[in-house]
């Protein structure tokens, strides 16, 4: 039985560099052979990613493919951009499936500006007063696994994009572990140049890094399930 390609071909790359240059319907239509071929490769590639990434997170292993990738369409209706399309290809592996939000792994594809990142973006509130709890009761833990080798090769640290200014309620603002606290996102992300997703090597490259993060998404994920025990 054949095995899942480990790579993109350069062709998909053309494709979405080729989008971005002819962002319209008439242009999209006139290339659909191409989307499609494009669409296909990193399905096939996601394949091979779950294979990877299922060593460290079992969680994964029954994942289907068609159902970790994100539409290229885009949702115009509320955007002052009007450009039918994304300019890139996303997959999302996460164990309750691609539109759920909860701990998991990104990849994002598109010339130039390629990226894996993992965690928790955005957790609802009872996701959120879970994690801070965690992290008040236990935060030599996180702190453990951000300062990891491992980690510290792929990620300065969690993003602090969605950070709160002030001490988040019920917190005092002189807690020894603010900075964490004040995160309202547990993400990070690693850029890649587009050669390393087109080598054989591509999907255990990209693996690795999420590897790196695998304890983050543990650490999240343990601290939500435990809350969702509660109720």
């Amino acid at each position: 039985m054949p095995t899942e390609p480990t790579m993109l071909q350069n062709s998909t790359l053309d494709f979405l560099g080729n989008l971005a240059r002819n962002n319209n319907r008439e242009w999209f239509n006139t290339n659909k052979t191409a989307y499609l071929a494009a669409k296909e490769d990193v399905e096939a590639f996601t394949a091979a990613l779950i294979r990877e990434a299922s060593r460290f997170d079992p969680l994964l292993a029954d994942l289907l493919p068609k159902n970790c990738l994100f539409r290229i369409y885009r949702d115009t209706r509320f955007s002052k951009d009007k450009t039918p399309y994304k300019t890139h290809m996303g997959l999302w592996l996460c164990p309750s499936g691609r539109n759920s939000n909860g701990p998991g792994y990104y990849l994002h594809i598109t010339p130039g500006a390629s990226f894996l990142a993992g965690g928790y973006w955005m957790p609802p509130a009872d996701d959120l007063k879970a994690i801070r709890q965690e992290i008040d009761y236990n935060s030599t833990a996180l702190k453990q696994l951000l300062e990891a080798n491992s980690f510290r090769k792929y990620f300065g640290g969690l993003d602090e994009e969605h950070a709160l200014k002030t001490a988040p309620q019920g917190y005092p603002k002189d807690h020894p572990e603010i900075a964490l606290l004040k995160l309202k996102s547990f993400t990070v992300s690693h850029p890649f140049k587009d050669m390393v997703l087109t080598t054989p090597k591509a999907a255990r490259t990209v693996a690795a890094g999420w590897a790196a993060l695998a304890p983050l998404n543990q650490f999240l994920r343990s601290a939500t399930d435990v809350a969702s025990q509660q109720f």
